[in-house]
């Protein structure tokens, strides 16, 4: 195999860029309707820079939103949050870290590079995931209806400030890994197929149902609505964090689809697998139950090439593309500090050799009772010199092979 440098092999102008018009404009037959999508979330990036992050790539200290282009990237996924200083970034409120103002700052980044823009909105003021959907402060004591108002005006309200912000988004995600629902309790929803996690599953049952699937996909509609009012053409992204449990997926899915959510394509968290095959079995599962809809992986990090060519060769052209979500310092991350991985290396893939913490942003719950930890203090960020290693030669490799 022909091994490319990082630096210069696929320039912007021959790169795969995500043209909004062929994607915004998604037909119904489920196939991508632009380029394969090779993505990345890099919300933490703002937050590096403000510590004293720099980023390198062949001894070059450069834009990480550049290196990551110039190795075949072609879109980022940005987070957003309802109020993070109430919530993410309490510990520097005035910074907003993930908030209205920051993200259409780095949105701009990105188009200003010539790449695609997804945005994933956590519809809570810190971390939205499979255990924590928590209702923001500003919509406390709403009812499903005024909930079902809050999330509209507040989905198109942002999404027309990042226009007018020079950052124009190509696919929103109506709430993050919402496999359980959103908004607590009112859109809180219980699957009748276990996890496989006792973790998981504790909490869920502990939590049970409020809204139900009816509630939930009333929140989903009217940030649907409200994605759409603001920009017609977006794509819409619905998020299961479970890409590895197909009977969970499938009545998942049913039920949105039985309720009139009318969404493009599904992304999947594809961390570990409970047996290898699982991702496999899920993507081709997904696609012939549902040929009208697309699937992307939405969330990854090891096993980059494996996961990327299942994406890749689905029939019909019906996967999308993955985002390898923070690879700068999360995981098994493209960057090394002092000589080692940025991130903690990588993780196993299967979960019988042992639970990884990430299987959803904000990690699984303990079994055991939380032990109280000292409040943090300092930067939020993490600072220093951040080296590109070479796992981030994959990706000139992929955007080549995948043209």
């Amino acid at each position: 195999m022909t091994r490319f440098t990082r630096r210069g092999t696929f320039g912007l102008a021959t790169l795969p860029l995500l043209a909004r018009p062929a994607l915004a404009k998604a037909g119904k037959n489920g196939a991508r309707p632009g380029p394969y999508l090779i993505g990345a979330d890099i919300s933490w990036v703002p937050e590096d820079e403000a510590a004293g992050a720099r980023y390198f790539v062949d001894g070059e200290q450069k834009d990480p939103i550049l290196i990551l282009r110039d190795a075949g990237f072609n879109a980022i996924r940005l987070r957003i949050f309802v109020d993070p200083a109430k919530g993410y970034s309490r510990r520097e409120p005035d910074k907003g870290w993930a908030g209205l103002a920051q993200t259409v700052k780095l949105g701009k980044r990105v188009r200003d590079a010539g790449m695609g823009l997804v945005l994933s909105f956590h519809y809570s003021d810190t971390w939205a995931d499979p255990e924590h959907q928590a209702v923001p402060a500003a919509w406390a004591g709403h009812d499903l209806p005024a909930l079902a108002k809050a999330v509209e005006a507040h989905t198109h309200d942002t999404l027309v400030a990042m226009r007018a912000g020079g950052a124009p988004v190509d696919m929103a995600v109506i709430g993050n890994e919402t496999t359980f629902g959103m908004l607590w309790p009112h859109g809180r929803v219980k699957l009748s197929t276990s996890t496989g996690n006792p973790v998981t599953d504790a909490n869920h049952a502990r939590v049970g149902e409020v809204g139900g699937f009816d509630g939930f996909a009333a929140l989903l509609r009217a940030g649907i609505a409200g994605a759409r009012r603001a920009e017609p053409d977006v794509a819409i992204q619905v998020h299961n964090h479970l890409g590895r449990h197909w009977p969970i997926v499938r009545e998942w899915t049913d039920a949105l689809i039985a309720r009139q959510v009318d969404f493009d394509v599904v992304g999947f968290s594809c961390y570990q697998q409970r047996a290898q095959g699982d991702w496999a079995t899920t993507f081709s599962e997904y696609v012939k139950r549902y040929p009208d809809k697309g699937l992307l992986v939405a969330e990854y990090s090891s096993r980059k090439r494996y996961i990327n060519d299942l994406v890749h060769a689905l029939p019909g052209k019906h996967g999308w593309g993955s985002f390898i979500w923070e690879p700068i310092r999360h995981q098994e991350a493209i960057f090394d500090q002092d000589g080692h991985n940025a991130g903690e290396g990588a993780k196993p893939d299967l979960i019988s050799q042992g639970l990884n913490g990430a299987e959803a942003p904000g990690g699984l719950a303990s079994q055991k009772p939380a032990v109280p930890k000292p409040e943090p203090t300092g930067p939020m960020g993490h600072g220093g010199d951040y080296v590109a290693n070479k796992l981030l030669d994959l990706y000139p490799q992929m955007a080549k092979d995948y043209r």
